[in-house]
Formats: C-alpha cells, sequence, structure tokens
C-alpha cells in the first residue's frame, strides 16, 4: 500500500562554513585516471586520463550519454573499483582507506531497503554493523528520520512507502555514519517527474543542513543543474571530461520551485545541453531531454 508523498520541512539555513584545515583537503581528487575492463585481446576503455577535483562541501553532478563512464567513475571513488592507471584520493586518503573510515556514504537508483526492517531499523544497520551502542543508533536514528521528514513512519516497512519515501530512507542510511561525502548514482532515476522533483528539493536541503560534499550521477540535464554547485560533463566512451560548468547559484539560494522558472536557470540548463550535445540547440537538434 503506497502513502502519499510528505511535504519536507522548510529548507533551514546553511551551515557554518568547515574550519580551514578541512577545506585544505579535496572531498575527492582524481589524476590522470584510466579504467580498462576485459582482457588484452578483447579490452573496453570506460575512462580514459580523468582529472576532477571535488573540495569539501561542494555538489558536483556528473552527467553524459549512457555508456560514458559516470558510474564507473563513481564505483571507483567509492573503492568498488581499482583504476587501471592514475591516482585517486578521498580527503586525502586512498580510496579504500576512506572506506574503511567511512569518510562516504552511497545512495544508488533501487533504495536496496530490507524489506523485513522497519524504516528505523534500515536506517540504523551500518551502525549496527560498525558496533554502535542501542542508545547511540537510536539517538542517530531519531536525528535521521527528522532530517529526511519522517518522523511518522519510523516504524514503518518499506512496502508501505511510496518510492520517494524508500529513498528518502536510503539517503538517511547513507547519512548514518556522518560521511564527509556522498556517492548518489542516479538515485531519483526511477521516480515520476513531480515526486522526483519534490526528493530533489529535498536533497538540495540536506546537502545544505549536513554540509557534505556530493558527487551525484545523472542523466537529466535540469536535475543537474537544479543540484549542482559545477556540472561536469563526460564524453562518449573512453569517458573523458569535455568541460565543466559552474551553475553560479549558491549554497545560500533556496532550491525550489522558484528557481526552476528562474531566466538564470534556463540559461544554465541551456549551456548544459550545448556541451553535452556538441552544438547550440535548434541547430540540428530537437534538445530533447536525454533520460
Amino acid at each position: 500500500m503506497s502513502t502519499p508523498e510528505q511535504v519536507p520541512p522548510a529548507a533551514p539555513a546553511a551551515p557554518p562554513a568547515p574550519a580551514d584545515n578541512v577545506l585544505a583537503v579535496s572531498a575527492v581528487q582524481v589524476e590522470g585516471v584510466t579504467k580498462v575492463f576485459g582482457s588484452r585481446k578483447s579490452q573496453v576503455i570506460a575512462l580514459s586520463e580523468v582529472a576532477l577535483s571535488v573540495e569539501a562541501g561542494e555538489f558536483v553532478a556528473l552527467i553524459g550519454p549512457s555508456g560514458c563512464g559516470k558510474s564507473t567513475l563513481m564505483r571507483l571513488i567509492a573503492d568498488l573499483e581499482a583504476p587501471t592507471s592514475g591516482s585517486l584520493k578521498v580527503f586525502g586518503k586512498s580510496a579504500a582507506q576512506a572506506r574503511v573510515d567511512q569518510d562516504y556514504g552511497i545512495a544508488f537508483q533501487q533504495a536496496g531497503l530490507l524489506p523485513w526492517r522497519t524504516v528505523a531499523d534500515n536506517i540504523s544497520l551500518p551502525l549496527e554493523l560498525h558496533g554502535a551502542s542501542r542508545g547511540e543508533r537510536k539517538r542517530r536514528v531519531a536525528e535521521l528520520v527528522e532530517l529526511v521528514g519522517l518522523t511518522d513512519f519510523a516504524r514503518s516497512r518499506p512496502d508501505q512507502l511510496s518510492g520517494g519515501m524508500q529513498q528518502r530512507v536510503a539517503i538517511a542510511r547513507s547519512l548514518a555514519e556522518r560521511p564527509r561525502l556522498l556517492l548518489m548514482d542516479e538515485p531519483f532515476g526511477a521516480l515520476d517527474e513531480m515526486t522526483r522533483e519534490r526528493m530533489q528539493a529535498e536533497l538540495a536541503r540536506i546537502s545544505a543542513e549536513t554540509g557534505a560534499a556530493v558527487v551525484f550521477v545523472t542523466h537529466s540535464i535540469p536535475e543537474a543543474v537544479f543540484l549542482a554547485d559545477r556540472v561536469v560533463v563526460m564524453s562518449a566512451r573512453p569517458g573523458r571530461i569535455t568541460e565543466e560548468i559552474v551553475t553560479g547559484f549558491g549554497r545560500d539560494v533556496v532550491r525550489d520551485q522558484k528557481l526552476r522558472e528562474d531566466p538564470a536557470f534556463f540559461t544554465k540548463v541551456t549551456e548544459v545541453r550545448e556541451a553535452l550535445h556538441g552544438a547550440p540547440v535548434g541547430s540540428g537538434s530537437s534538445g530533447a531531454e536525454e533520460r
């Protein structure tokens, strides 16, 4: 049984700026990374000489055609794959060490909730796995269900929630151990358009409130522009970064319907679309949104 989406609380003020020593180290530093799959006789070059820096507290969206290596780059940062060549650091550490230190949380397109566990118990799972006390788990879960607007559903099970609410649980779970970095691979791709827009606003609020850096993979140009401080455009395989576009909206700007209707928003959407398609919209291209 589905439950109507709960209206998220109003956006809070931006968090205090991190200390200077935190800002000194990039959240992600990728230098000359190449990733090759397969054997010598049958190779697929997924990424070629990729260089990318994501600063602490920055929201970066990766966008590009299907198969361009966006998700592969995400998996390299998350230590789910190893680069063939080049170097990759997360807060100055190897990706493997950052994983051990729980410096990042991950959310995918499918919420991946355990159906036999309640909302609270799903959020609590990472804390349980890393030995947090029962009292600590209870306090942290209470903070997180409030953060994502699901306090009234803490004892519900996943099949009692709508798709958007399930994704909120997944985001809360990814935040359980207070990571400094969120890695998100098309987390809203399976949602209907209205729910997707609500979830975008919700994520923007959570990002501002927690101060975590975010690397966000998407196929949606408006979604990338709405959420990100910087949109990184990738080429078709082998994936390379072809352009980086600063949206210029600032962390103090509330991401809401007013922003979607702002002419500056449409200007940036057009700029990203032209960077992605390689030609101005209207010059032989329909400009239709890619999914």
